[in-house]
């Protein structure tokens, strides 16, 4: 096995070089799509050997950080959810080094739901707060997001700052929720005219919507 290049300070290259293509897409000089430096041109910006580079581009590709298009190059790969724990929107997007965002479309209590009000395993007619919002990862529009719960088990929900904060951790501080596990729907529709203008996106394409 080679022996790892190190850097003056004893940190090896491979995660230099991992640290400073992390912070240009923190910072915003990189962003979804933009292309990476080659290997051959990380092994000399760094000097260091060409296989110190590609292994620093690979262990970045396995984090989903960056993709290796063969033939192509290296780009800032897309911000990727990973379900398998239960996180809030916000935790998702910070995992990613993304800043979460909510633009409110709807937040009223509404009586005309009997499907919802049948899964919450609330009588017919009952009042169920509706919000909507829409859901941004670093300034860019991410997913369409319907939650519903009690009007009775959750009074003043609507006056918590749902734009600014995490609704999971308004639910564990406010209400005591525990949450333990999430019901969530997640469809990938064409967008309708309303999602379209909400989420502008090329023709035919397609947009994500999420129920929970």
């Amino acid at each position: 096995m080679p022996q790892k290049q190190k850097s003056r300070n004893g940190i090896p290259a491979y995660q230099q070089i991992q640290t400073v293509i992390r912070k240009r897409i923190e910072s915003g000089q990189l962003r979804t799509g933009d292309s990476v430096a080659s290997e051959r041109d990380l092994a000399k910006i760094h000097r260091v050997s060409l296989m110190t580079a590609r292994h620093a581009l690979a262990t970045l590709e396995r984090e989903g950080i960056v993709e290796r298009r063969r033939g192509i190059g290296t780009f800032v790969a897309g911000p990727k959810i990973h379900f398998n724990k239960l996180m809030s929107y916000t935790e998702q997007m910070a995992s990613r080094s993304l800043t979460a965002g909510s633009k409110i479309l709807f937040a009223k209590v509404i009586y005309d739901e009997q499907e919802i009000a049948a899964r919450l395993a609330l009588p017919t007619n009952t009042g169920i707060i509706k919000l909507e919002r829409l859901r941004h990862a670093s300034d860019e529009p991410f997913a369409l997001e319907s939650s519903y719960f009690s009007s009775a088990e959750f009074p003043n929900l609507l006056s918590a700052p749902l734009n600014r904060e995490s609704l999971f951790k308004i639910l564990e501080r406010d209400y005591k929720v525990e949450l333990g596990y999430a019901d969530e729907e997640v469809d990938a529709t064409a967008a309708d005219a309303r999602t379209a203008d909400c989420c502008p996106s090329p023709a035919e394409s397609r947009s994500c919507a999420f129920a929970s």
